[in-house]
């Protein structure tokens, strides 16, 4: 299990700790998650193509994210931007070793943009994915997972306790790696002091459910304490896949007038203690 710095971050008006933790698990011989927390942008890719093909596609994600750090996003279309750059390094890398062929990669995660004149979140996601918001005492999942059993799941064919079972429950419909590249789905949130972001691969989601997600990082202030204790759950819980998790507390910001909170409603499926 490895962690980042959690010291506060500057760059922004917004001030912010993080922490990161990630694991092979029980089952995989290698880890194909690759996460990032650089500045203020902050996101997990999940590999996918066996061997090291995988690794090296998640990778390619977030070095193509860390550019968000050295030039950040005006609007959420550079983020956008930045997913696309990244789907044509990952063909390209597939291009030049045939042995790459069919690699791909989830990804979520959030940054900052400015948007009415005041710093807001941008949550973005490709694949499953997922980030998390708490704030208030309350959680809600902010992005919706490209996957097979979501789609039965807004069809009306399957429920959610039977998609925890579904035999398709691992397969996504979006990642990048594809061609044509996929859309990627953005949100913009104002911040809210106080919240904090739970961004994880699905080999957290996969084996703990939300309200033992909510539990665990709400239980510990530290963003590190939490990112580690998230992480060693899954694995007990079975650590069937690679997890990886970054948390996100936003302890302040700067600007006075930052404190805007319109349109902070999670979204439906929000858990109260």
């Amino acid at each position: 299990m490895s962690a980042a710095d959690h010291r506060p971050l500057a760059g922004t008006a917004l001030r912010v700790r993080s922490g990161v933790a990630t694991h092979v698990g029980r089952v995989r011989d290698h880890n194909e998650d690759s996460v990032l927390a650089e500045g203020m942008v902050f996101a997990v890719a999940d590999g996918m193509g066996g061997h090291a093909a995988g690794e090296v596609a998640s990778r390619l994600a977030v070095e193509a994210l860390r550019h968000l750090h050295e030039r950040p996003a005006e609007r959420p279309d550079d983020v956008a931007d930045v997913l696309r750059e990244a789907n044509r390094r990952i063909l390209e890398s597939q291009a030049r070793d045939p042995e790459q062929r069919g690699m791909g990669t989830t990804v979520a995660g959030i940054t900052v943009v400015v948007a009415g004149g005041h710093e807001h979140w941008v949550v973005f996601n490709i694949g499953d994915s997922r980030v998390y918001r708490l704030a208030d005492n309350r959680m809600s999942l902010v992005t919706r997972d490209h996957s097979e059993v979501r789609e039965l799941m807004d069809a009306g064919v399957i429920d959610a306790a039977e998609a925890a079972v579904h035999p398709l429950r691992n397969v996504i419909t979006r990642s990048l790696g594809s061609d044509p590249g996929p859309a990627a789905d953005t949100w913009v949130l104002p911040p809210v002091r106080g919240e904090r972001f739970v961004i994880c691969s699905d080999g957290l989601s996969g084996e703990l459910d939300d309200r033992e997600i909510m539990l665990i990082a709400r239980k510990y202030a530290d963003p590190q304490i939490a990112a580690d204790q998230l992480v060693a759950a899954a694995v007990r819980a079975g650590g069937r896949d690679n997890v990886s998790v970054v948390v996100v507390a936003v302890d302040a910001w700067d600007d006075d007038g930052g404190d805007d909170d319109a349109d902070t409603a999670p979204r439906a499926g929000l858990l109260r203690t």
